[in-house]
């Protein structure tokens, strides 16, 4: 099974959000991690809660947290969200950038529409690699 990287300067919204997502929905195709280039000390508490609402997926209980690039094992894919900020080599087969814009901060609403596009991409990477 392949393993897919989800990549975010601090790891706590964006590459929280894809890795639960990606577990959730396409765990019978790939493996999802997350990783960022610096560790904040908690998940986005905006995503953990719309997260749980939208899908029941309480990411804390699950044991996410923030981790570190070299806190994961070496993947295939790399999906960057779209940090705009130039990330380090991470080897693997395949890169992508989903360019999305990060929510934090800003209304529920805007959290909802990246969730969505998340879960959007999600599905077609799912199909891409199955």
């Amino acid at each position: 099974m392949q393993k897919v990287a989800f990549i975010c300067v601090h790891n706590s919204c964006r590459s929280q959000i894809a890795e639960a997502l990606g577990r959730h929905l396409a765990a019978d195709v790939f493996e999802s991690y997350s990783a960022g280039t610096e560790l904040k000390d908690h998940i986005n508490p905006d995503a953990v809660r719309l997260m749980k609402e939208l899908y029941h997926i309480d990411m804390e209980a699950k044991g996410q947290h923030s981790k570190l690039l070299s806190d994961i094992p070496p993947v295939d894919v790399v999906i960057t969200m779209g940090c705009n900020v130039q990330c380090p080599h991470l080897p693997c087969a395949w890169r992508e950038d989903w360019g999305l814009e990060d929510p934090t901060g800003k209304s529920d609403d805007m959290f909802i529409e990246t969730i969505q596009k998340i879960e959007r991409k999600i599905h077609e990477l799912r199909e891409k690699l199955k």
